[in-house]
């Protein structure tokens, strides 16, 4: 969360910023400079590590999914923030209607507070450094130890109270912090480049030894890890792209640059971007490839240590004892102050989210139940320790209704239909916006379990939000023709609707009787029954219980 949009808690939420309180470009790249380069970065540059990622696909897809990133916010986000000056939890309700927006607000908040949960267990590695108990290790999914659940209790203690009680002495503490934070994690990388070159004998004489010591002893590629994912280059890329995709193809950067005088000033972006998800991502794995190095440890000699009965699981990605092997207690130090200072506003935008829910209750004690989630969520490793898949899943929960937005605001009129229909028709709830969302939802998920290549490309969780994103946008349109056009009131539509039901029942139950028989694979009785399932809830709602009075 940016430091303008905590600043305006209460200002503007439901009207347009005023010129008085637009922003310079510099507000911006000290802004993203600091949020991009938090805790959690030391828990995803390791992962890079697992999922046996090789030097090239690392940088060259990082180098290319930021500038991917980059540009989204300069003409996907910040064009349609400058000239709505809106949040973007009015923009929605001015779309979709306030109960569809509930909804989205339940769902971004619970999704905030495991991101804070991720960040409140990187604080808390840094505490076990200092106090003997046993800390979680890669593939662990619960708390392994009592101690490990008071140390994050007492951090998310914290880091709760602080968000409750306002936001303005964290931005403080994170503007006086950033600079630092920045160079202490380029000293990681340095430290461990010089550690390598101890432990290997070599000498960097050129550009070009610097690369090969990077092929050869540090991103080697092969396989990953035993029960990860394997990285290539096109896996780096998206993932660098879209890591944050509720911010910008998702939208809920329009509460930021709102306050931009100019939509290029979402070029400020790039400072996150290259010093947050570039450098710091390539010190964190570097960090965690050292440790490796040092242990003799590949994923090969993994994987058949953990066969043999010998190890339980890969080696631990705990950012706390990472730091501190490096920088000691400085970096120490770094760990807490930048899971402390991204916890503390991701908390903060989770109460916000949550309150707007429940607009009767104390912002104070609806933000403290929030970080107490939130602290909950931390002692569970699974989410930090699943932290690329979870970043995933959270840019494709959301991703639609920025699919939507943008349609709304640039080509609905076109069409010859009304933006902000739920407001022009004071509705609750815009059905073509909420089925949007779930049948886009439904599409990804059905994509990402396909057994077979679809269009050549075997679409898993890191790429599905790409095409995810068009079908949601050609979804709004076709759908808001037919709502706001009162097409679903025809007989005829009700009937394709209705005849579409209960052929997707059919399609549920049919495919077994002749598996059963022997004529058919199991796999494609279980892609048919997805596609019928999918299809019974888009086609079902459409006519199942309504009447006119409904519409």
């Amino acid at each position: 969360m940016s430091e303008a949009q905590a600043q305006s808690g209460n200002e503007f939420e439901r009207e347009p910023v005023p010129q008085k309180a637009l922003l310079g470009f510099k507000s911006f790249v000290g802004m993203y400079a600091g949020e991009h380069c938090a805790g959690t970065e030391l828990m995803i540059g390791p992962l890079f590590i697992a999922a046996g990622v090789s030097a090239f696909d690392l940088v060259g897809g990082l180098l290319l999914g930021n500038l991917l990133a980059v540009l989204s916010w300069i003409f996907l986000c910040a064009p349609i923030a400058t000239r709505a000056r809106l949040t973007l939890y009015y923009q929605l309700e001015k779309i979709c209607g306030r109960n569809l927006v509930t909804v989205y607000n339940l769902a971004n908040g619970v999704m905030f507070c495991f991101l804070a949960g991720a960040m409140i267990t990187v604080s808390a590695t840094a505490v076990g450094v200092w106090v003997d108990f046993p800390m979680p290790e890669l593939n662990d999914l619960y708390p392994n130890s009592v101690g490990w659940v008071v140390a994050v209790l007492g951090v998310g203690a914290v880091i709760a109270i602080v968000a409750a009680c306002g936001y303005q002495m964290v931005a403080r503490v994170a503007n006086v912090a950033a600079p630092w934070m920045v160079l202490v994690f380029l000293v990681f990388g340095i430290v461990s480049l010089a550690q390598f070159l101890k432990i290997t004998g070599q000498e960097i004489t050129s550009p070009g030894d610097l690369w090969q010591l990077a092929k050869d002893e540090i991103w080697k590629g092969g396989e990953p890890f035993p029960g990860r994912a394997k990285f290539t280059f096109w896996h780096v890329t998206f993932f660098a792209w879209f890591c944050n995709m509720a911010m910008h193809v998702g939208m809920s950067d329009l509460s930021v640059f709102r306050f931009a005088r100019k939509s290029w000033y979402a070029v400020a972006s790039a400072a996150g971007m290259y010093v947050g998800h570039f450098m710091a991502w390539i010190s964190a794995s570097m960090l965690y490839a050292y440790q490796l190095r040092e242990m003799d440890l590949t994923s090969e000699k993994i994987r058949a240590l953990i066969e043999a009965g010998q190890m339980t699981g890969p080696p631990p990605v705990l950012p706390g004892p990472l730091a501190y092997q490096a920088a000691g207690t400085a970096g120490l130090l770094c760990v807490i102050i930048a899971g402390w200072t991204t916890a503390n506003p991701t908390i903060y935008r989770a109460g916000l989210a949550f309150q707007a829910i429940m607009p009767k209750r104390s912002r104070f004690v609806v933000t403290l139940v929030t970080g107490l989630i939130a602290t909950i969520a931390g002692m569970f490793p699974a989410i930090a320790m699943r932290l690329l898949d979870f970043v995933a899943i959270y840019g494709m929960l959301l991703m639609p209704m920025g699919a939507v937005i943008f349609v709304d605001f640039w080509l609905i009129r076109k069409l010859g239909l009304k933006s902000n229909y739920a407001e022009s028709s004071r509705q609750k709830f815009n059905w073509a916006a909420g089925i949007t969302w779930l049948a886009t939802l439904v599409f990804c998920v059905l994509l990402i379990h396909q057994d077979r290549p679809v269009l050549g490309v075997r679409w898993d969780l890191f790429l599905v939000s790409l095409p995810g994103w068009f079908v949601a946008a050609v979804l709004y349109v076709v759908l808001s023709a037919i709502y706001q056009r009162r097409i679903y009131q025809t007989v005829s539509f009700r009937t394709v609707a209705q005849l579409l039901s209960w052929a997707a029942i059919a399609g549920v139950v049919v495919p077994s009787i002749p598996y059963l028989a022997g004529r058919v694979a199991l796999d494609d009785v279980k892609h048919l029954m997805w596609i019928s399932t999918a299809v019974w809830f888009i086609a079902t709602p459409l006519w199942m219980g309504l009447k006119k009075s409904d519409y």
